[in-house]
C-alpha cells in the first residue's frame, strides 16, 4: 500500500488530465453511473467547526474511495483520502493531502463552471473571500481567461491586503473593495468562497455568471434566494445536495423554484446546448461538493507517476 505525503501529492498534480477526468467524474454522476451515498456530516460548537465525510465509487471502477475532511472554522481545512481495491478490498493508497485535494477538486469545478456559463468576454474577475479556497479558484482561472483584473472582498481588512499581496504576486491585479456591491458593479464573473451563514450577495446585474462554493453543509448560505430564483441558468454539482443544503435549498425551501429550474453541471458538460446562449444572462453554479469529486482526484494521482526522482 502506497502513503502519500502533501509533497509526493503535489509532485503527481498534471492539471490538465485532472481537468478531464472531473468532467468525466460530473458526466458519470449525470448520468447515473455511480454509486455515492449521503455526505456523512459532523458539526461542532466548541472550537467551531465541522467534518465531512464523502465515500462512493463509479460503476465497474477498480476502485472507490473515501475522503475525510474539516476542521476548526479557524485553521485551514484538512484531511486524507483513502484508496481501496474493489477486485480485492484491500486499501491501495493513503493520500495525506491535508486537504489539498478537497480544495483542487473544488477549485477545478469553479473552472468548470465558468468554461460553460461564464460570458465569453470576462472584463473583471469578483472574489468574495479571503481563503485558501478563494485563492485557488483566482489561481486556476489562468487556465480559461486572459482576464487578470480582480476585485476582492472580505470581512477582514488583514486577511484583504494579504490575499492581495499573495495574488499579486501571481500576476493578477487586485483592488480590495469595503463593500460586495463593488464586485456587483465591476465584475461579471464572480466566485463567492467564504463560509457565511448570513447572503453576501444580495443582488446581481444582467450578464453575470457566479460560481457559489461556500455552501457545503447545512446552515450556510452566500446569495440572497432571490439571486437563485432570477437565474436564468441554475446549475449544480448535485441537484439533490444542493436541494439539501446548498444555496439552492432556501431558494427551494420557499417554492421560490422548482427541481427542473436546475441542471447538473454534468447534464451540461453532456449537452453544452444547457450552457449560456445570451450576454445577458445571469447563471449561477452552487457547488456542495460530491464524492465523485474525491475518487477522480486520487484515481489522477495514483495513476501519476512522480515528477520527481
Amino acid at each position: 500500500m502506497q502513503i502519500l505525503d502533501i509533497d509526493d501529492i503535489k509532485n503527481r498534480i498534471e492539471l490538465t488530465k485532472m481537468i478531464s477526468m472531473q468532467e468525466e467524474g460530473f458526466k458519470a454522476f449525470s448520468a447515473n453511473k455511480v454509486n455515492i451515498p449521503p455526505v456523512g456530516y459532523i458539526k461542532q460548537k466548541n472550537p467551531p467547526g465541522s467534518y465531512h465525510i464523502k465515500y462512493g465509487l463509479i460503476n465497474n471502477d477498480s476502485i472507490w474511495v473515501v475522503k475525510i475532511a474539516g476542521g476548526p472554522h479557524s485553521m485551514p481545512l484538512n484531511g486524507l483520502i483513502i484508496v481501496i481495491s474493489t477486485v480485492t478490498g484491500a486499501p491501495i493508497a493513503i493520500l495525506k493531502d491535508n486537504g489539498y485535494l478537497t480544495q483542487l477538486r473544488t477549485a477545478i469545478a469553479g473552472l468548470i463552471s465558468a468554461k460553460y456559463l461564464a460570458p465569453k468576454k470576462i472584463t473583471n474577475i469578483g472574489i468574495v473571500g479571503t481563503g485558501k479556497q478563494a485563492e485557488m479558484q483566482l489561481n486556476i482561472l489562468k487556465n480559461l481567461t486572459t482576464c487578470r483584473n480582480v476585485y476582492i472582498w472580505g470581512r477582514s481588512a488583514k486577511k484583504s491586503l494579504q490575499y492581495k499581496k499573495t495574488m499579486e504576486k501571481q500576476g493578477f491585479k487586485i483592488n480590495v473593495v469595503s463593500s460586495t456591491t463593488d464586485i456587483i458593479e465591476n465584475c461579471n464573473l464572480i466566485v463567492t468562497a467564504t463560509s457565511a451563514e448570513e447572503p453576501i450577495l444580495t443582488t446581481i446585474h444582467s450578464g453575470t455568471h457566479i460560481t457559489a462554493v461556500g455552501a457545503d453543509a447545512p446552515g450556510k448560505i452566500e446569495l440572497n434566494p432571490k439571486i437563485i430564483s432570477n437565474a436564468d441558468i441554475l446549475c449544480a454539482d448535485s441537484k439533490a445536495q444542493c436541494i439539501d443544503h446548498g444555496e439552492i435549498h432556501y431558494a427551494y425551501k420557499e417554492k421560490m423554484i422548482k427541481e427542473n429550474n436546475i441542471i447538473e453541471l454534468g447534464q451540461l458538460i453532456l449537452d453544452q446546448t444547457l450552457g449560456r446562449t445570451q450576454n445577458d444572462q445571469i447563471t449561477v453554479t452552487d457547488l456542495t461538493g460530491i464524492a465523485v469529486q474525491d475518487i477522480q482526484i486520487a484515481k489522477a494521482i495514483i495513476q501519476q507517476p512522480c515528477s520527481k526522482p
